[in-house]
């Protein structure tokens, strides 16, 4: 393993959008996950995914179509009134079938999709570590307002109906942000690594925290670890950035559930 690479200026943006984008994705899986809407992460990056393909086949930066891609889904589900997983189903399907429509009827098309699903993080700049700013302001800014809002439509659902209260605006707003994020994060990470983020280390946390402060505490730090040894890894052994992300998150899930079974097991005796 050649240690000089990492010092090469030439991967100080990329590590810097990335580390933002990994503290900020798994604190959104876990909102995501109390609202049993867990797949979002997943509907989200494929329509980020297909958006950036057709914005990089048009000539438009791949942040751009992520971003519009995913936020007309999360605007549309939205305003629609859905929750649950099922509206975040159609949007893979959706989302799927026109990535690789437009991969293979736009050219270079092939190479721009691969490109999207194993993520960029090495070619990223000034464009995605200011959209990974912007996305970490937004969610220090929102977050204590929208939280506990979501927390109380989560379980005490005829709270805001019975106070007749515009419960549509956090939806709205938590949705919005949500997409973007999953949009930043598949621009720059890849559509499996972006998922892996906001679904792993929230899983994980859920299974060991004591409370929600530390699920939120938790899962951030969590996603950060395991961006930090799939950088680390993929870079010194020249491997695609999303695949190693997503098994660093896999290994990291899985080593969490190991350990936190007998402490369950026991709880249940």
């Amino acid at each position: 393993m050649n240690w000089e690479i990492y010092a090469d200026p030439l991967f100080r943006l990329p590590f810097a959008a990335g580390l933002l984008i990994a503290g900020v994705l798994p604190v959104l899986g876990a909102l995501l996950m109390l609202r049993e809407e867990w797949l979002a992460a997943l509907g989200l990056a494929h329509l980020a995914a297909a958006g950036a393909l057709l914005g990089l086949a048009v000539g438009a930066p791949a942040m751009l179509g992520a971003s519009l891609g995913a936020l007309g889904g999360g605007a549309v589900k939205s305003l629609g009134g859905a929750r649950g997983n099922t509206a975040y189903g159609f949007m893979i399907l959706i989302g799927w079938s026109a990535l690789l429509l437009a991969a293979a009827n736009t050219s270079a098309g092939d190479a721009l999709g691969q490109a999207v699903m194993d993520g960029q993080i090495y070619f990223a700049g000034w464009t995605e570590l200011a959209a990974a700013v912007l996305l970490t302001g937004l969610a220090v800014t929102a977050l204590p307002r929208l939280m506990p809002r979501l927390l109380r439509a989560r379980f005490f659902p005829r709270h805001d109906t019975a106070n007749r209260l515009p419960a549509w605006r956090w939806h709205l707003g938590f949705d919005l942000l949500a997409a973007f994020g999953v949009a930043v994060g598949t621009a720059t990470l890849g559509l499996l690594g972006a998922f892996a983020l906001v679904l792993v280390p929230a899983w994980a946390a859920f299974r060991i925290a004591p409370g929600w402060a530390w699920t939120l505490w938790l899962a951030g730090l969590m996603g950060v670890a395991a961006y930090l040894a799939a950088f680390v890894l993929a870079l010194g052994l020249d491997q695609p950035f999303g695949p190693a992300l997503t098994a660093v998150c896999l290994a990291l899930g899985g080593l969490i559930g190991a350990l936190s079974r007998p402490a369950q097991g026991r709880r249940g005796a």
